[in-house]
């Protein structure tokens, strides 16, 4: 007995068949090494304030704005390496594990590694000319970071479609948790969260992976529109806002 088709069957169009695409991913050594030097510098801060008395690392390289006045600008990077205690590090380095292997992922370890170190700088930077208090942390980094990650998923949002709200909503809770924490928490560098942001934005925004689809079917693959001048045009956008504020910081000076 043979079955005929339903009017039903007619009516639906045909679903189109799956296809798995082969986005650009690289393994994330960069995301480690960045991990196990901050947790080796942390070491040597512990092993300094024991034997000598005094923390040696967060004396040579916290942001202070006196001394950064007096030359000693590598204090615009270098926080980044340095924490206060147990749980500031722990904290910071499960964020640059959790954001830092799907970004790098995405990136690649030369754009990643610029990012992190931008979205530092830019943090720093703006605490440089808006606080006087003295800070550290990777934490101006891990903003930039979860920036990227943001500005990454809106400007991919046509391929990612349906995990792209899902993802957006994350990043947006996540930062909207971390700087309402900062602000009703006393010792908290809030102008270096939120320098760190304008720095991951920035450099994603001009030089952040573009994805686009190529191939015919079925051999298909997701290419990076600006993977030849997205590290260039990413650290262009951040040093032109970022250099002529640090600047800013010699002139006007908060007391």
């Amino acid at each position: 007995m043979s079955q005929y088709p339903t009017l039903e069957s007619y009516s639906q169009p045909p679903r189109p068949p799956l296809v798995r695409l082969n986005t650009p991913t690289v393994k994330p050594y960069v995301t480690y090494i960045l991990l196990a030097v901050t947790v080796f510098i942390y070491l040597l801060q512990v092993g300094t304030q024991y034997l000598l008395g005094t923390d040696l690392p967060f004396q040579l390289g916290a942001k202070y704005g006196p001394l950064i006045r007096l030359g000693e600008i590598w204090r615009l990077i270098t926080p980044v390496f340095l924490h206060a205690s147990i749980l500031h590090i722990g904290f910071n380095m499960y964020a640059l594990f959790i954001l830092g292997r799907g970004i790098e992922a995405r990136f690649g370890h030369l754009r990643f590694l610029v990012l992190y170190f931008l979205s530092a700088f830019a943090g720093n930077v703006l605490s440089f000319v808006l606080t006087p208090a003295a800070s550290l942390g990777a934490s101006t980094a891990v903003f930039g970071l979860l920036a990227a990650e943001g500005v990454f998923l809106f400007q991919n949002r046509e391929l990612l479609r349906e995990g792209f709200r899902r993802a957006i909503m994350n990043v947006l809770y996540m930062a909207a948790i971390n700087l309402f924490f900062g602000f009703t928490t006393a010792g908290v560098d809030n102008w270096g969260h939120i320098g760190g942001l304008l720095g991951g934005i920035l450099f994603t925004w001009f030089g952040g992976p573009r994805w686009k689809v190529e191939g015919l079917y079925p051999t298909l693959q997701v290419v990076d529109e600006r993977e030849g001048h997205g590290l260039l045009a990413g650290t262009t956008a951040v040093l032109l806002f970022f250099i002529p504020l640090a600047a800013l910081g010699w002139i006007w000076v908060v007391k």
